[in-house]
């Protein structure tokens, strides 16, 4: 094998880094704050000063962003924090957007 053919076949492929999304809780008027605390630190492992600057932001904003994951680690979290929130029988709605 030539070098010029070792160049020819071992060319890099550059893989993409995988699309970031974006977890959010969605602001409404029944959900305790205290709650909407608890489920950040559980479930996005915040402390508390952490939960309570995002619930503040979900509760002026109307939305706050509870980390960025991959699509599927995203789809997970959307996935408990909605089936916590209705076992708890709040109406508390998080999803996900593409960033």
């Amino acid at each position: 094998m030539t070098s010029a053919t070792l160049t020819e076949t071992h060319h890099q492929t550059r893989l993409k880094p995988p699309t970031p999304y974006a977890v959010v809780l969605l602001n409404d008027d029944y959900t305790p704050m205290d709650f909407v605390v608890d489920v950040l630190k559980l479930f996005f492992n915040k402390t508390e000063d952490e939960a309570t600057v995002i619930m503040l932001e979900v509760h002026y904003k109307g939305k706050g962003v509870c980390g960025i994951y991959t699509k599927d680690i995203a789809a997970t979290k959307v996935s408990q924090v909605n089936q916590y929130a209705r076992e708890h029988e709040y109406p508390l709605m998080c999803t996900m957007q593409v960033m």
